[in-house]
């Protein structure tokens, strides 16, 4: 068999652990592979009991989402989605219930799931060129990855928006909505993110991550099951004509023809 190709790193040092997504230049895309070497790394910090976890990308994008090439191919396409939407969902749950205090590091386009991945932590820094844009509906597919999360933070109509209409956000923007920390060029965003993590590796584990607990239950007591939510509405959307047509016809670079009835 086959070793699995390693698409995630993880480092750790004193307090600090350092999840990287490591095929940015391809798009990081969100497959198999991605998900459980994800999950992997979070369990590999709670095991090390890390204070800090940034999440961080190498490349050209931070991830362009789910790896639609793979569900194409899959001999059935709404079981494996809902089989990586599952899995998909214990990450972004892990980063939230995390005692970790969790920063996103953005260096690239958050699309997708991407974009609600990079949402699902604690402070998330982009640099100034990054936009986040959702565009499931533009594969007749429906949101996931944690999208119900963003309406907490972006609002609901904001939310809808990025949602129907596929409009990108750019990172001004997001942080204006209250959703990114802290813009910075391209070029000082490695050592922000380290100066926010030394911030923070300062400051006194348990009321961080108390604080953490309590702020995240205020805005949401059930997150698991919005999470499930969209993954029973993204299998659905994969079984019907639009979804396989619009994920045929995004790798094909065509515009997809759509006629499910509503």
């Amino acid at each position: 068999m086959a070793l699995e190709s390693k698409v995630v790193d993880y480092g750790y040092d004193d307090g600090l652990a350092r999840i990287t997504l490591l095929d940015g230049d391809r798009g990081n895309g969100i497959g198999v592979a991605c998900v459980a070497q994800l999950l992997d790394a979070l369990r590999r910090a709670r095991a090390d009991r890390a204070r800090v976890i940034v999440i961080g990308a190498t490349g050209r994008f931070f991830c362009v989402g789910g790896d639609l090439a793979a569900m194409a191919a899959a001999d059935d396409m709404p079981v494996f989605i809902d089989d990586l939407a599952d899995a998909l969902h214990r990450v972004v749950s892990e980063v939230q219930r995390s005692e970790a205090v969790v920063i996103c590091a953005v260096q690239g386009h958050a699309a997708g799931a991407g974009f609600p991945l990079a949402a699902a932590a604690d402070i998330v820094i982009a640099a100034d060129a990054v936009r986040f844009s959702l565009g499931y509906t533009k594969v007749g597919l429906t949101v996931d990855g944690g999208t119900s999360l963003l309406v907490h933070t972006l609002g609901l109509h904001r939310t809808l928006r990025l949602a129907l209409l596929g409009d990108a956000m750019s990172a001004v923007e997001a942080r204006d909505a209250g959703l990114v920390a802290r813009v910075v060029p391209a070029g000082e965003l490695e050592a922000t993110v380290a100066d926010v993590a030394r911030t923070l590796l300062a400051l006194p584990a348990v009321s961080q991550a108390v604080t953490k607990r309590l702020v995240r239950d205020a805005a949401d007591a059930a997150p698991e099951q919005a999470l499930r939510r969209e993954t029973l509405a993204i299998r659905a959307a994969a079984a019907r004509p639009d979804g396989t047509e619009g994920v045929q016809a995004f790798l094909a670079k065509r515009a997809p023809t759509f006629t499910d009835p509503v």
